[in-house]
């Protein structure tokens, strides 16, 4: 195994680790002492069998290792438009597979679990702020580049938009 996939590997069970010592805390845990990222959410997607750990903020770093929490928006499962953005090759291979209608669900850092149905999905421009933008209702914004098999870092981005509902919380 190189070291590249052995440091992968080791990163990826720290931040399993950090996740669960976040949940104990109800307080970011740093997965490493240098790390410039912490986990902040568990993201589901059961019908798909994703299950990923979000991480503050989406530099190349913490994307690596996971989706990333955008800066400036709630945390997922907050009031407002929670938007997490991903890499569509790896942590949100899923996502192309979303369909509306389809549940997510997230754990906050305070163990709350908050379940919502996907609603729209879309293609924009790179640089279309309104994805980021508060809609007056609780949303859950999962942004990763498009299309799937198109070269890193395109002018497009695909959107998947779900809304918060109390019936699915209920079954989860």
């Amino acid at each position: 195994m190189a070291t590249t996939q052995v440091w992968d590997f080791l990163a990826r069970a720290l931040i399993a680790r950090a996740w669960k010592r976040t949940l104990v805390a109800g307080a970011a845990v740093q997965p490493w002492p240098w790390a410039d990222m912490f986990p902040v959410a568990r993201l589901e997607a059961p019908g798909h069998g994703a299950a990923l750990t979000v991480l503050a903020g989406t530099c190349a770093r913490a994307l690596r290792f996971g989706p990333g929490h955008v800066e400036g928006t709630p945390l997922p499962g907050d009031p407002g438009n929670a938007v997490i953005s991903g890499r569509r090759d790896t942590h949100f291979h899923f996502v192309r597979e979303l369909r509306t209608g389809d549940t997510l669900l997230v754990r906050s850092a305070s163990g709350r679990l908050v379940s919502y149905l996907v609603a729209g999905i879309e293609v924009v421009r790179k640089h279309d702020v309104r994805v980021l933008l508060d809609a007056g209702d609780e949303r859950l914004t999962l942004v990763t580049c498009y299309p799937f098999d198109g070269r890193a870092g395109g002018s497009l981005r695909y959107v998947v938009v779900a809304i918060r509902s109390e019936a699915a919380v209920a079954r989860a």
